[in-house]
């Protein structure tokens, strides 16, 4: 069976997950490696942090991790949603981690925080609408 570690480690190695902001003894995976972790502020912290910093501020050094403060491309629900699911450029696809409710989740807490408060809400169908296409 494979640990906790050891996925992580194949996934960093892989490049297809940015250091984990909790030890990894906080972190959970399923069965059939998504994480376990249900709410958005959850999410967020435990995959997100690490690049979009803690309080969603971005940050540069040997990458650019654009702010999600106060960002209008939140505005359209469907650009969060496609970039959680499908990654793209130095973003990676998480859609092989998080199921659609999560990333529903994960999309709804960003948001609505960090300054940014946009009402509608993303369901599990939008996800599966916007990110398996």
């Amino acid at each position: 069976m494979i640990d906790n570690f050891t996925l992580i480690s194949v996934a960093l190695g892989a490049g297809l997950l940015a250091m984990p902001a909790v030890a990894d003894s906080q972190l959970t995976f399923s069965v059939d490696r998504h994480f376990n972790e249900k709410s958005g502020e959850d999410l967020y912290h435990a995959i997100c942090q690490d690049c979009h910093m803690s309080q969603a501020q971005g940050a540069q050094g040997a990458g650019t991790y654009p702010a999600l403060t106060e960002n209008p491309k939140l505005a359209a629900a469907a650009y969060p949603i496609f970039m959680v699911a499908n990654g793209l450029g130095g973003m990676p696809s998480f859609k092989a981690y998080l199921d659609d409710d999560q990333i529903a989740t994960v999309v709804n807490y960003v948001r609505g925080n960090f300054g940014n408060h946009y009402p509608d809400v993303v369901s599990a169908l939008d996800v599966k609408e916007i990110s398996h296409r």
